[in-house]
């Protein structure tokens, strides 16, 4: 194990400057998951000014208002780049109706959700303060799962709003607005703002939403209107639909699901949605529109489960047990929830039939409704804007589901090496998947694998210039090396946020197949902190705790500022199909309910513990026989 002297902070980036020169690629950090004024459940819980325009300032560094407060709020580190992801269902309707500036054309017939909110005076629920925009809600919300064995999205009752498929002209005005915005705010160099909606499929409560993002501007974007789950709410269909505007339009784009802890095990299933089996077709047109998957979130951590993964005692950060549905309904794990799964699915899957549809990089965002990213934990402002103060977290924030903004995640960000901070090397990095996932932190983190890697590259600046000659970097591919006796090598090395807390280790993540066509996973701790000795059961000691629970303070005379490794996996077998990927962990440091339950005067309740150990994952590394 070798440690590497702490940089000193005045060396580290917060807005994309590479430590060393040599490197071809930059750091650049974001959120592709953000709602506005222009989102439906935004608007009804209370976001009714913070608008992309809003939340564009806000990225930027700049101080805004908030929604509910009405206070003066500020990021405290910038965002290198944002996409404001409205959903495509209503964009726009129910903030214009409240205006009092819709517009449904004169043919038009208003669909189910429009004429039921308009008749029960929508112009006025959003200030009279009794929480009507939660019930609202809760009214679109899907009821709870059909019966085992039942197709999941073919009762109409559980779409989210029925529809035509025809955008209303109000819809059509603000995809334009949105578009305007992030032209308004894209500096080339500086800042990108990058065009984006949200499919919103939800068929039984089973959260089978995507993120649609495209690199395009805004005079591209306004020959279409958004897809949304009123057309269908099969992946498919959204994936035919972006295929066949790419052609009419010349538009880009990439789909990113999200929040798969709760999709009832449909987001990465054994067959498609439609019960049909997987074949190398579907499993290549996924991977083309789908690069990259979403693990962290506001809603919770998706990258592994205790139940899934028994073995590994830091499965399961910052849980959550809430169906998207009116009927409360106990929350199980199962494969097709968690991304490790679903990596170690797609071992399979491919052994079987040639194509892997779970070939997915990693990003964290955070699905705040409020126009506001905020992932850091002391400067967080809940999922919607009326849950945003520490008096307000008790209420049922999602209509009917028992969450509470103490249930909530500040989480998380998106981590990307960039050749350069533009909307096309903003892109271009997730389509090769050179991009990985914080729950908030900025942790930098370099993850390189090969087979002969020069011990010279931990020395100095030239890791990455290294690691770029001798390697793959994070969503690469590594082929069979020509020595057959070579063993796979990883080039890591992490260092912490410049404001957070010290590292406590690095571990590597690795599945495989046996010869049986059997996945398999195993957690490597790596490299560590504090020197700490490997226990007799193969455990390594926990780092320790300096946090103070009477001011939510916390200290970094434990763990370390940096960490790296060459790691060789001794256990590898050229024959054998693996993935590898990083899992870098912080020392513990306050959560946000310890911060809101001082302010409270009491104590941090039990669904929103005092403490976390924030961390980072890397995109995988895939080996093939």
């Amino acid at each position: 194990m070798k440690l590497k002297p702490a940089l000193l902070p005045l060396l580290l980036s917060f807005n994309g400057a590479a430590l060393a020169s040599d490197s071809p690629t930059q750091l650049y950090w974001g959120d592709t998951h953000l709602h506005t004024s222009y989102s439906f459940d935004a608007f009804l819980n209370k976001n009714q000014s913070a608008d992309p325009d809003t939340a564009y300032r806000w990225a930027k560094g700049k101080a805004v208002i908030h929604p509910y407060t009405r206070s003066r709020i500020q990021i405290e580190t910038p965002l290198d780049f944002l996409v404001v992801s409205d959903h495509a269902e209503g964009m726009g309707v129910i903030r214009s109706i409240a205006s009092g500036t819709e517009e449904y054309g004169e043919d038009s017939l208003l669909d189910t959700l429009i004429r039921w909110l308009t008749a029960h005076y929508i112009r006025y629920i959003y200030d009279d303060g009794q929480g009507e925009g939660i019930s609202l809600f809760n009214e679109v919300l899907p009821d709870k799962a059909q019966k085992p064995g039942t197709d999941p999205v073919q009762d109409p009752s559980n779409v989210l709003y029925s529809s035509t498929g025809n955008a209303l002209p109000t819809e059509v005005t603000a995809w334009g607005e949105i578009a305007d915005a992030a032209e308004r705010h894209n500096e080339p160099g500086k800042f990108t703002a990058l065009l984006g909606w949200e499919w919103s499929s939800i068929p039984t409560g089973a959260n089978l939403h995507r993120v649609v993002m495209s690199p395009n501007n805004a005079a591209t974007a306004k020959q279409y209107v958004p897809y949304g789950s009123d057309q269908s709410q099969y992946p498919e269909d959204l994936w035919e639909w972006l295929d066949k505007t790419s052609q009419e339009t010349g538009s880009e784009f990439i789909a990113i699901p999200h929040n798969s802890n709760i999709s009832k095990g449909y987001m990465f299933p054994e067959v498609t949605l439609r019960g049909e089996p997987i074949n190398v077709n579907y499993a290549k047109t996924r991977m083309t529109w789908e690069p990259v998957v979403e693990v962290t979130q506001i809603k919770g951590d998706s990258e592994a489960h205790p139940k899934l993964s028994p073995e590994d005692e830091f499965a399961g950060f910052e849980p959550y047990g809430f169906y998207l549905q009116k009927t409360p309904e106990a929350h199980t794990a199962s494969e097709g929830d968690f991304v490790r799964s679903a990596l170690k699915r797609g071992l399979e899957i491919e052994q079987s039939i040639g194509a892997n549809p779970y070939k997915f990089g990693f990003i964290g965002s955070t699905d705040s409704h409020t126009g506001l990213s905020t992932a850091e934990e002391n400067n967080f402002w809940g999922k919607f804007a009326h849950d945003s103060t520490p008096e307000t977290k008790r209420k049922d924030i999602i209509g009917g589901t028992k969450a509470s903004g103490w249930n909530m995640s500040a989480s998380g960000l998106a981590a990307v090496w960039a050749d350069e901070n533009t909307r096309s090397g903003i892109y271009s990095a997730f389509k090769r998947r050179e991009v990985y996932a914080t729950t908030g932190p900025r942790i930098r983190v370099r993850l390189f694998a090969g087979w002969n890697f020069d011990s010279a590259a931990l020395e100095g600046e030239n890791f990455a210039s290294y690691g770029y000659q001798q390697g793959v970097p994070m969503g690469g591919d590594l082929s069979r090396a020509d020595d057959r006796s070579s063993k796979v090598q990883l080039l890591i090395r992490a260092t912490k946020d410049p404001l957070g807390a010290n590292l406590d280790r690095v571990q590597v993540v690795k599945g495989w197949l046996d010869s049986k066509g059997k996945s398999h996973e195993k957690v490597f701790d790596v490299v560590w902190s504090d020197g700490r000795a490997m226990g007799s059961q193969g455990k390594l000691p926990q780092v320790g705790d300096t946090v103070n629970r009477e001011y939510a303070r916390y200290e970094n005379t434990i763990g370390s500022a940096e960490l790296q490794t060459l790691w060789i996996d001794e256990d590898f077998k050229p024959e054998q199909r693996a993935f590898y990927y990083v899992r870098v962990l912080e020392i513990p440091t306050p959560r946000h309910s310890l911060y809101d339950s001082i302010a409270l005067q009491i104590d941090p309740p039990k669904e929103g513990p005092a403490t976390i150990q924030e961390r980072a994952y890397t995109s995988p590394v895939w080996y093939t026989p």
